[in-house]
């Protein structure tokens, strides 16, 4: 099996030729955000109000990592349940944001909303956040410093380890 070595951020073309079942090492800066922040960010957007952290072109990874070990820039970073956010996401997507990073299968309104904004969402393999954790070089707080380990941030990854799950055609390895 071949494994797909992606750049981020990720292009229309990186995109376009993903294909859900896909093996993938990403590389490069992503975002990070769960259910809290993401509720802020939405109810910002109902008000109209600007976002303190740019969403287009960019990857979310659904975290809530450990404390850091010395020599680590996070601790274990395993992904959370992407259902959580489904409520959230069409908005974010439609803002411009391009991947998201999780676990689990999502919403009919989210794949409609993936394959309307040509988007991509990755799976992390659950029990594996010491590994994942590893692929993670740098973090950045961005925002919501409050939420504690639910902040925005940004991570500086390289070969992060994820599965296409569902390509930006709307073919969804857990519907197979």
């Amino acid at each position: 099996m071949t494994v797909k070595k992606i750049t981020l951020p990720l292009t229309n073309e990186d995109i376009q030729s993903l294909h859900a079942g896909d093996s993938v090492l990403l590389t490069g800066t992503l975002l990070t955000g769960r259910d809290a922040a993401h509720k802020r960010l939405f109810e910002l957007l109902q008000k109209g109000a600007e976002l303190p952290v740019e969403l287009r072109g960019e990857v979310i990874y659904y975290v809530g990592p450990a404390p850091a070990k010395p020599g680590y820039a996070v601790g274990p970073a395993g992904p959370t349940s992407s259902y959580r956010m489904d409520k959230f996401t069409p908005a974010l997507l439609d803002l411009g944001l391009k991947g998201m990073i999780g676990k689990g299968a999502r919403s009919q309104e989210v794949i409609d909303a993936i394959v309307r904004n040509k988007a991509v969402y990755f799976a992390a393999i659950g029990g594996a956040a010491a590994l994942i954790a590893k692929s993670i070089q740098k973090e950045e707080l961005l925002c919501y410093e409050d939420l504690g380990t639910e902040a925005v941030r940004r991570y500086t990854v390289e070969d992060f380890p994820c599965i296409v799950a569902i390509d930006c055609e709307g073919n969804n390895v857990y519907k197979r």
